[in-house]
């Protein structure tokens, strides 16, 4: 079982950025890591995801402002948010593909004011 600990959301002004971390508990290099969000109202949507050979694949709405990263010694995938609007505000929560074995974090909340 793999937990998957994420940190770094907040409240933040639109224009702002945010650096999203999540920590796999794994001790085996996880093979696709990323991240989805859910707004009220709406169904989870990808943002990001990043391979363990560090291919990624970014939502339309996600690219030229977000960057995925990470880090296979820590089993920590980064989102570095830049330029956010209020549109943005979700929870965001960390995904981990380990051998087709799909695991989520317990989310954490961005929130972009106007």
């Amino acid at each position: 079982q793999v937990q998957l600990v994420e940190s770094g959301g907040n409240l933040v002004q639109a224009g702002g950025s945010l650096r999203l971390s999540c920590a796999a508990s794994d001790i085996f290099v996880i093979n696709t890591m990323g991240w989805y969000r859910q707004a009220p109202g709406k169904q989870r949507e990808l943002v990001a995801t990043i391979a363990s050979s560090g291919s990624t694949n970014y939502a339309d709405s996600a690219k030229g402002r977000f960057t995925i990263s990470r880090d296979n010694a820590k089993n920590t995938v980064y989102l570095q948010m830049n330029s956010l609007k209020p549109e943005d505000t979700a929870v965001y929560y960390c995904y981990a593909n380990l051998w087709g074995a799909v695991y989520w974090g317990q989310g954490t909340q961005v929130t972009v004011s106007s």
